[in-house]
């Protein structure tokens, strides 16, 4: 055989068992959320078992970065996620969001989304964690105003071994303190306390968790209750308790960007996360408490309801949300809560 013909066998069994790049290539997907990929992994592995086709990379960033790759140019984000509610719906009324119509769009409860655009998928309480070492001095709070109390009684105990958010280094943190005010007549004084005993302040609940096994605190004020539940089973030292005066819900929020790169992609995404199965994962092998009422598992919105009752004060998804945006409301509180935690 010549060469030529060698070479033109060649060529043709390349040709019969090559891919071509856009088939090799699965079609990205581009997640930027303010949760941690550890504790979402179960639903993000179960799509792309479903949707191979589909490769996701996985962006896990807090509240403010989470917000700003919204308006970041060029635009690389196609599915925002995040639980500060009030900035998710701010770039929602923005026009930052692309609207989805779908059955599971359709059939999602009302209170759980606005416009077609951004759609609460989490129902997750905010709770008080403390270290076993606090029950040798003291009885643990059960309540924002045992939490008072303590901290009043025992302030020289709890020096600098209290931790909270803090209002300015998470968006978060700043909307629970917003409801707080809003709900306990008692919140400046609380919040007047721990200053006192000279708390701390962290920007994520996964920080004060660590804080609280390493031993470098005895007591966490709002923390997500999603975090610190699973966390308290894999370190029994940390003890999670809902107050039973009242407790905030949160719901992680997840919107499409307008100008998402690859909007098919993400299209199915935020359709796994409100179908039966997407939700199901979320019941049974994440602690972020699923919505759909149709959804049984450890970790439901209508369980919790069980368990709590009435106490439960979820943040609205509405309009109402935009007034946390308000730079001069912002302003006051702020200047208000620095005067209060360090007068």
């Amino acid at each position: 055989m010549s060469i030529r013909q060698l070479l033109g066998t060649c060529c043709i069994l390349l040709s019969l068992f090559s891919i071509t790049p856009h088939s090799a290539q699965a079609e990205p997907l581009v997640i930027n959320a303010a949760l941690d990929q550890s504790v979402i992994q179960p639903l993000l592995d179960k799509f792309m078992a479903t949707y191979p086709d589909i490769e996701i990379e996985y962006h896990d960033q807090n509240t403010q970065a989470t917000d700003q790759s919204v308006i970041r140019q060029p635009v690389t984000a196609d599915v925002i996620i995040s639980a500060a509610m009030a900035q998710q719906m701010g770039r929602v009324n923005q026009g930052y969001a692309r609207r989805l119509n779908s059955p599971q769009v359709q059939q999602w409860p009302k209170w759980a989304k606005w416009r077609n655009e951004v759609f609460g998928f989490t129902f997750e309480p905010i709770v008080m964690a403390y270290r076993l070492d606090l029950a040798q001095h003291m009885l643990p709070p059960t309540s924002h105003a045992d939490l008072l109390k303590r901290l009043n009684d025992h302030h020289d105990i709890l020096q600098q071994r209290v931790v909270t958010y803090t209002p300015q280094g998470s968006d978060l943190g700043y909307a629970l303190y917003q409801q707080d005010a809003r709900y306990s007549g008692r919140f400046w004084s609380l919040i007047q306390a721990m200053g006192r005993v000279q708390a701390s302040t962290a920007s994520a609940t996964p920080d004060m968790l660590k804080g609280l096994s390493s031993g470098r605190y005895w007591l966490g004020y709002n923390l997500l209750g999603s975090y610190a539940m699973a966390w308290a089973l894999e370190h029994p030292e940390v003890i999670v308790q809902v107050p039973q005066d009242y407790s905030l819900v949160v719901m992680r929020m997840a919107f499409i960007h307008k100008e998402a790169p690859h909007p098919q992609a993400a299209e199915r995404f935020v359709n796994f996360l409100l179908s039966f199965e997407g939700q199901h994962i979320l019941a049974g092998e994440t602690p972020l408490f699923s919505i759909r009422p149709d959804v049984q598992g450890p970790y439901t919105a209508q369980r919790l309801k069980d368990q709590v009752g009435p106490r439960l004060y979820p943040i609205n998804m509405n309009a109402s949300l935009l007034a946390l945006l308000d730079s001069q409301r912002h302003q006051y509180f702020m200047q208000r809560w620095q005067q209060s935690f360090w007068p």
